[in-house]
């Protein structure tokens, strides 16, 4: 197998968007080819399986996603309030919709993992080693609230992001933010409590 890391990478950002706009079923390596715009055959070069290509655009996607140390260290200099907490929300659902190709690809990877053990298996540690990452960013930065706050929203702004690239007439921006904003006075306590 070929390993040009700069290859490798650009036909799985490709593979995301072939996911993205044609479903699992649409990936092939054929499709990848022409979405990385690279001659037909490189990604058979590059990947053994397309098990192996979905496996690798899992990692990518969460990669594409990860705010970075400079974003982490940033959001340590605020304060600790419920108001910070609000605001990190909302540049996570910022960040994570300015990228739709990335979520849709990972919805059509659950998708796909309902069908491929491997894969579900994948993914469930990497999305639970996120879900524990964000516990600990949560509590050991200070911000209010505790374990099962930060699962709520999760699984609130996961649905939420899903409602925003799948039927986006349904919740218009500002009815977003606002949701944003309700779910943490709901479930953040405020600092004083």
């Amino acid at each position: 197998m070929r390993q040009n890391p700069e290859r490798r990478a650009a036909l799985v950002d490709a593979a995301i968007e072939v996911l993205a706009a044609q479903g699992a079923r649409g990936l092939t390596f054929r499709a990848v080819d022409q979405q990385a715009k690279v001659p037909v055959g490189t990604a058979s070069n590059y990947f053994a399986s397309r098990d192996e290509l979905l496996m690798q655009v899992s990692g990518r996607v969460f990669e594409r996603l990860d705010p970075g140390p400079t974003v982490m260290g940033e959001a340590l200099a605020l304060p600790r309030t419920r108001a910070t907490a609000n605001r990190l929300l909302h540049e996570m659902v910022e960040r994570i919709t300015a990228f739709p190709s990335g979520h849709l690809a990972m919805l059509e990877l659950r998708l796909e993992s309902t069908r491929r053990p491997e894969l579900r298996t994948a993914l469930t540690e990497q999305v639970r080693a996120i879900v524990q990452d964000n516990i600990d960013f949560h509590i050991g930065s200070g911000l209010p609230g505790d374990d099962d706050a930060v699962v709520l929203l999760y699984l609130l702004l996961n649905g939420l992001i899903v409602e925003r690239l799948t039927l986006p007439d349904l919740f218009d921006q500002d009815r977003a933010d606002a949701l944003i904003t309700e779910a943490a006075t709901r479930i953040l306590p405020a600092e004083n409590d």
